[in-house]
């Protein structure tokens, strides 16, 4: 075994800028709503300790529709990154 270092592969620029944006809000997007999952389901767990199972429900509900969403987004990037390798 080597300790010689592997270059690293350089992006290829097959995209337009427009193409670019996009994947940057993409990977924006879906981080945002990932963020919003975690917010959700620390609500739920504090309901459940509370004994408010109502509540906690419901903010598992908002969590699972924010991470469905984050996962479009990132399906979405998935597809670019695809076509564009």
């Amino acid at each position: 075994m080597t300790n010689v270092a592997t270059p690293m592969k350089k992006e290829q620029s097959n995209g337009s800028s427009l193409d670019h944006q996009k994947g940057i809000e993409n990977h924006k997007k879906a981080a945002k709503h990932l963020e919003e999952a975690a917010k959700h389901h620390l609500d739920a767990a504090k309901h459940h300790e509370t004994g408010n199972h109502d509540k906690a429900c419901a903010s598992t509900v908002k969590a699972h529709g924010h991470t469905c969403l984050a996962t479009e987004h990132q399906r979405e990037d998935v597809k670019h990154h695809a076509m564009n390798s």
